[in-house]
C-alpha cells in the first residue's frame, strides 16, 4: 500500500485525480493491518511531511499520520519513540538534515497520539531538555514560534525548576535577536504574529510561576543596557514588557534605579532603547514602563541621563504620532518627556520645525484618533508656550498651525506643569545647561536663569544695550568704592568679552537682590529696576565719585564738568525733572514743586476716556492736549501757564502748540508718509487664536503717546482728594498738572499694566495692546530764550514760539515684554538695539547732528531678542506684532535714548568726544585677566564635556533615521501606513520603518 501511495503522490496526474486515489488509500488504512505495513506507511508519511517539496505532499503526509495515529496507536507509539525524536531534534531528517523546517510541527502533530502511552513521560522529559537547547541556539522567529506553539499546546514539555528560569531568560535573549526578514506588509504581519506567540509563552509561564518574572526582566535589562553588542537588540523585546504585571512596576523600577552596579552609560543605553519601543505596534503598557523608568531616574536625580536621552530621542518619539497604530503610546511618552523637561526650552524647540507638518497630516487623516491626538497635542504646545515664553519668532508658525484647536485655561496648564517637573529645585539643573552650546550667531551673550530670575536678566540686558551707560560703567576705575557698581562692571565686561554662550549672574543677583523679594519667585522687573538704580545712585553719592577720574584725566570738557560733576552716573543717564503745578479752583492760586525722576509710570486711561485721534499724513504726529478750563477772570491768567486754552492744531497752522507726546513719521521710498504709532498688530491680528475678540485689535487700542498724554493731562482733585490750599487755609477743589522740565538721557517708561481688582482681591493685568513708536517726541518745558533759539534754528518744528515747550526726540532702545496674566507669574524677555549718535570724522564737534531726514535709518539698526540664555536676531516688526500673535505677551518697560539736541548737546558731545578719541573703553588689568582666565576655563570645559558627550552618544543605540517619516510627501502616497486603514500617510515601507 505504501508503494501505491508513493506512486500516486509522485505521479503527474492532476491533484483532483490524485485526491480520489489517496482517499481510497486512507480509507483502507483504517482497516486492521500488520505491523510491517503500518511501519512502511508511517515512514512514507513522515518522509512526505518532512521533505515534501509542495504543500500538497505535506498535507497528504499529515492526513496519513493522523489516520495511523488514531487507528493504529500501538504501532504509532512504537514508531514515534524517544530515540527517533532525539535524532530528529539533533540531526534533522533525511537529506535536509538540520535544515529540516518542519520537525517541530511533526513532533507537535505526533504528541497528541501518545499522551496516554507509557512512553509519554520519557518523551516529555526529552523535549524539556531539547527545547531549552534549541532556544539557546537562537532559532529564527519562525522556529521559535513553533517551539512556543508546541509548548503552549503541551505544557508538560516546558522545562521546570531552575531550568525553567534559564529557559525564560534564554527565550528573552532569543527575542532580542529577532529581525524581520522582509519589508513587505504580509511578512511584517507574519513576523508580529510569531513574536506574539513567543511572548505569549512567556506570559503563560509567568502566570503559573511568578518567580520567573524578575529573572526574565533582569535578563532583558542586561540585553538593552549592553554597550558591547554590535547591533541594537530587537524592538520585539517590547512584546515581553507588555505582559509584566503593573503591580510589580514600582518595586522593579526602584530596584533598578538604586542599583549602584549599573553605570550611567548602561542606564542611558537602556532607556534610549526602551524609547524606541514606542514604535512597536499593538504593545500594551509599554508607555507606562518607559514613563515609570523616567520618573525613577528623576527621583534619584539622574538628570544627565534624562537630558541626553530626551534630546536624542524626543524627535523620534514625536515622529511616531504619524501612525495610528502606535500613536496613543507615543503621545503619552511625548507628553511626559516635554512636561518634565522644564529646566530648558531645548527639547521643545527641537520639535518646532516638525509640528506644523504633523498637524496638517493629522487634520487630513480625519479619524477619531487624529482628532483626539490633535487636541492633546495643542494642549501640550500651549503648556510649552506658557513655560517657555519669549520666542515669538520661533512660535509664530506653530501658533498658526494650532490656532483652530482648543486652548487650555491657565489652571489646567499650571496643573500639568506642576505635576510632571523633574524637580522643584531648578538650581539643581543649572549645571546641565547650557550644554555644549556655541555662542549665538549674533555675537551677544545670554544670561542663565537662576530660578525665576528672568525679571533681572531682561533688565540687565536692556541696561547693557544702553551703550552710553555701558561705556560709562566699563570705564569705572579699579579699586572703586562702589561695590555694586563694580559687580555690574564685571557683569557687563563678561557680557562684552566672554566666549561663553551664556554666563551666570549669580554674584550680581545676590548683591542687587531687594531684601523683600521672595527667593525663587517671579518678581516685578520694574520694581527691580527702580531698586537697582536707586542703590547705584545712593552708593555713588556716599562713596567715591565716578567722574572724579574723568576730571583728573581731562577727558571731560570744563563746561560739562561744571554742569554734571555734582550729579551721579544714574542721574546723568536716567535722571529727569518734572514740575508739578496745583491750582486752587477757589482762589486760583498756583503752587509748584519740581522733583527728580528716573522713570515715568504710565497708567492706562479709563475705557470711556477717548484719546484724540492722530493726524495722519503730518511729518510730526500732533496730539492735542486736554487742558483745564481757563479762569473766568482773564486777569488771573498766568503768562505761559499750562491752563491757557490753545486751539486744536491743524496742518496749515505753523504756530500749532507743542504735543504732549507724539511720534515721528517715516517717509517710505516712493510712498506717502506713514506713522509707526498706528496699530502695530494690524497686519497679523486676525491670525491670533488666543484673543477673546477673535484676534482683532480693539478699536480703542492705545499708543505710548496716548499714555504720555494721559500722564501729563490735568487731574481734578475733588471729594476725598481735595487739595489743602495755603492761601485759603482749607481743603479746596483743585486741578493738578505735570510738566517735564528736563528730559533724561535715557527715558524709562513703565506701562502700569497691573491693577488691583477689588472683586477678586487680586492684582490683574491689563492686556491691551499698546503700539510703540520707534521715535518719540517728548514735550519739555524750556525758557523763552531756549524756545526762541531752537525755533530759529529750524529744528523740524521742535518748538513753538510762546508755548514754553520744546520737543525732544527720543529713539527706542529696549522693550521689556511680560508674558503672562499675573505679576507674580509669567516670564520676562526683552528686545533691544544699540542707539548711538554718529559724528562723521572731520565734522566739527560743536555742531550737534541734526535729526536724519531719512528715517529709514531707525529701522536699519539691528534688533536683538534676549531671552535668558538665548539671544537671536529680531526686528522692530517683531517688537510691534508680538502682542498681536501672543496676547499675553505685552510691552511693560520701555527704554528710549534722547537724540542729540539743544537740551543734551553738552552730554552728547562729551560722550561722542570720549568715544571718538578712545573707541570702546579699555578694561582695567584685573578684569581683563579674569575674563581671559574664564575663557581658557570655558575651552577646557568644552573639551571635557565633548569627550563625555561623545562617550554618551557612542553608547546610544543606533536606530533608523526618524526624519524620513516627515520628509515623505504625503500627498504623493495614497497607500495607508501601518495596519490600519486610517493611517496618516506612508506606505508599506514606512510601516517597516515604524516597527523597526
Amino acid at each position: 500500500m505504501d508503494k501505491i501511495l508513493e506512486a500516486v503522490v509522485m505521479s503527474s496526474y492532476p491533484n483532483n485525480v490524485k485526491a480520489g486515489l489517496v482517499r481510497r488509500v486512507i480509507e483502507a488504512a483504517k482497516q486492521p493491518m500488520d505491523s510491517e505495513q503500518c511501519w512502511s506507511m508511517l515512514e512514507l508519511s513522515t518522509k512526505l511531511y518532512l521533505t515534501g517539496d509542495t504543500k500538497y505532499k505535506r498535507e497528504i503526509g499529515k492526513e496519513v499520520l493522523e489516520v495511523y495515529g488514531h487507528y493504529h496507536p500501538e504501532e504509532f507509539e512504537e514508531f514515534f519513540n524517544v530515540r527517533f525524536l532525539l535524532s530528529l531534534l539533533q540531526e534533522g531528517y533525511g537529506p535536509l538534515g538540520k535544515r529540516s523546517q518542519h520537525v517541530l510541527d511533526y513532533i507537535q502533530l505526533g504528541l497528541q497520539f501518545i499522551l496516554e502511552s507509557p512512553s509519554a513521560n520519557s518523551i516529555f522529559s526529552l523535549l524539556r531538555i531539547e527545547v531549552l537547547r534549541k532556544v539557546c541556539e537562537r532559532p529564527s522567529p519562525k522556529q521559535c514560534a513553533k517551539i512556543s506553539r508546541l509548548l503552549v499546546q503541551h505544557p508538560q514539555c516546558i522545562p521546570s525548576g531552575k531550568q525553567q528560569l534559564l529557559f525564560c531568560q534564554q527565550l528573552v535573549r532569543c527575542i532580542g535577536h529577532f529581525q524581520c526578514a522582509s519589508e513587505g506588509e504580509e511578512d511584517i504581519m507574519e513576523f508580529l504574529e510569531q513574536v506574539n506567540k513567543v511572548s505569549g509563552l512567556l506570559q503563560r509561564i509567568w502566570r503559573s510561576q511568578t518567580s520567573a518574572i524578575l529573572p526574565s526582566l533582569k535578563e532583558l535589562f542586561a540585553i538593552i543596557s549592553s554597550t558591547e553588542e554590535q547591533e541594537a537588540p530587537s524592538n520585539a523585546l517590547a512584546s515581553v514588557v507588555q505582559f509584566v504585571p503593573l503591580e510589580l512596576m514600582d518595586s522593579v523600577i526602584r530596584n533598578l534605579t538604586n542599583d549602584d552596579s549599573i553605570t550611567d552609560v548602561q542606564m542611558m543605553t537602556a532607556i534610549g532603547r526602551m524609547m524606541d519601543w514606542v514604535s512597536w505596534p499593538l504593545g500594551k503598557n509599554i508607555d507606562k514602563w518607559i514613563i515609570a523608568l523616567l520618573k525613577g531616574l528623576a527621583a534619584v536625580k539622574k538628570f544627565s541621563i534624562l537630558i541626553e536621552v530626551t534630546l536624542s530621542k524626543i524627535e523620534k518619539v514625536f515622529s511616531k504620532l504619524l501612525y495610528p497604530i502606535v500613536r496613543e503610546g507615543a503621545l503619552s511618552v511625548l507628553q511626559y518627556m516635554l512636561l518634565s523637561f522644564q529646566h530648558s526650552h531645548e527639547a521643545f524647540h527641537l520639535l518646532l520645525p516638525h509640528i506644523p507638518r504633523l498637524v496638517t497630516s493629522l487634520k487630513k487623516e480625519d479619524s477619531n484618533s487624529a482628532t483626539s491626538s490633535l487636541e492633546q497635542l495643542a494642549e501640550l504646545i500651549h503648556c510649552m508656550f506658557f513655560r517657555f515664553s519669549g520666542f515669538p519668532d520661533l512660535y509664530e508658525p506653530v501658533l498658526e498651525a494650532v490656532k483652530a484647536l482648543p486652548v487650555p485655561n491657565e489652571d489646567r496648564i499650571k496643573h500639568l506643569l506642576g505635576q510632571n517637573a523633574w524637580t522643584s529645585q531648578k538650581n539643581e539643573l543649572a549645571c546641565f545647561y547650557p550644554r555644549l552650546a556655541s555662542k549665538s550667531e549674533t555675537g551677544k551673550i545670554g544670561l542663565i536663569n537662576l530660578g525665576n530670575t528672568c525679571y533681572m536678566n531682561s533688565i540687565i540686558q536692556s541696561l547693557f544695550m544702553a551703550s552710553d551707560f555701558r561705556h560709562a560703567v566699563l570705564k569705572l576705575s579699579e579699586g572703586s568704592s562702589q561695590p555694586l557698581m563694580t559687580k555690574l562692571q564685571w557683569l557687563f565686561a563678561f557680557l562684552e568679552h566672554s566666549q561663553r554662550p551664556a554666563i551666570s549672574p549669580e554674584t550680581f543677583l545676590s548683591a542687587s537682590w531687594p531684601p523683600w523679594f521672595t527667593p525663587g519667585a517671579q518678581q516685578d522687573c520694574s520694581e527691580y529696576l527702580k531698586y537697582l538704580l536707586d542703590r547705584l545712585h545712593e552708593e555713588e553719592k556716599t562713596g567715591k565719585r565716578i567722574y572724579q577720574k574723568l576730571k583728573e584725566s581731562s577727558l571731560m570738557p570744563q563746561a560739562v564738568e561744571q554742569h554734571y560733576f555734582k550729579r551721579t552716573l544714574i542721574e546723568k543717564m536716567f535722571g529727569g525733572k518734572m514740575m508739578t503745578k496745583i491750582r486752587c479752583l477757589k482762589c486760583m492760586n498756583v503752587s509748584s514743586r519740581e522733583e527728580a525722576f528716573t522713570d515715568l509710570s504710565l497708567a492706562f486711561p479709563p475705557p470711556d476716556r477717548q484719546v484724540p485721534p492722530s493726524k495722519s499724513g503730518l511729518p510730526v504726529e500732533e496730539i492735542c492736549p486736554q487742558l483745564i478750563e481757563p479762569p473766568e477772570n482773564p486777569s488771573q491768567q498766568l503768562s505761559g501757564s499750562p491752563w491757557v486754552r490753545r486751539k486744536a492744531p491743524t496742518a496749515e497752522d505753523p504756530a500749532a502748540p507743542p504735543v504732549l507726546g507724539g511720534t515721528l513719521g517715516l517717509q517710505e521710498p516712493g510712498g506717502a508718509m506713514s506713522s509707526l504709532s498706528g496699530d502695530a498688530g494690524g497686519v497679523a491680528a486676525a491670525r491670533d487664536p488666543l484673543s477673546s475678540s477673535g484676534g482683532q485689535a480693539p478699536r480703542d487700542s492705545r499708543s505710548v503717546p496716548d499714555l504720555i498724554n494721559y500722564f501729563l493731562s490735568p487731574e481734578r482733585l475733588t471729594a476725598e482728594n481735595k487739595y489743602h490750599c495755603e492761601n485759603c487755609a482749607s481743603l479746596q477743589e483743585a486741578e493738578k498738572v505735570a510738566e517735564l522740565t528736563e528730559g533724561p538721557h535715557y527715558l524709562i517708561l513703565t506701562l502700569l499694566r497691573f491693577s488691583f481688582d477689588p472683586r477678586t482681591m487680586k492684582r490683574k493685568k491689563i492686556l491691551d495692546n499698546v503700539s510703540i513708536p520707534v521715535v518719540l517726541k517728548l514735550p519739555i518745558l524750556a525758557t523763552p530764550e531756549e524756545t526762541e533759539e531752537v525755533w530759529q534754528r529750524g529744528k523740524d518744528g521742535a518748538a513753538v514760539p510762546g508755548s514754553g515747550f520744546v520737543s525732544v526726540v527720543y529713539d527706542l532702545c529696549s522693550v521689556v515684554v511680560h508674558s503672562g496674566i499675573s505679576s507674580e507669574s509669567g516670564h520676562y524677555y526683552c528686545y533691544s538695539r544699540e542707539c548711538t549718535d554718529t559724528i562723521p570724522h572731520g565734522q566739527p564737534r560743536h555742531r550737534v547732528p541734526a535729526p536724519a531726514a531719512d528715517r529709514q535709518l531707525d529701522l536699519e539698526i539691528q534688533w536683538y531678542l534676549f531671552n535668558d540664555t538665548r539671544v537671536s536676531f529680531s526686528s522692530f516688526e517683531s517688537v510691534s506684532n508680538v502682542t498681536s500673535f501672543f496676547p499675553k505677551d505685552t510691552a511693560y518697560v520701555l527704554l528710549y535714548r534722547q537724540r542729540a539736541g539743544r537740551q543734551s548737546c553738552l552730554l552728547h558731545e562729551a560722550l561722542a568726544e570720549a568715544g571718538h578719541l578712545h573707541g570702546d573703553p579699555s578694561l582695567h588689568k584685573d578684569l581683563m585677566e579674569a575674563i581671559a582666565r574664564d575663557n581658557i576655563l570655558y575651552l577646557q570645559e568644552q573639551e571635557k564635556e565633548a569627550r563625555n558627550r561623545a562617550a554618551y552618544i557612542s553608547a546610544l543605540p543606533k536606530s533608523p533615521l526618524w526624519w524620513r517619516d516627515f520628509d515623505r510627501d504625503k500627498d504623493d502616497d495614497s497607500s495607508s501606513g501601518g495596519c490600519s486603514p486610517a493611517a496618516g500617510g506612508g506606505g508599506s515601507g514606512s510601516f517597516h520603518g515604524l516597527v523597526f
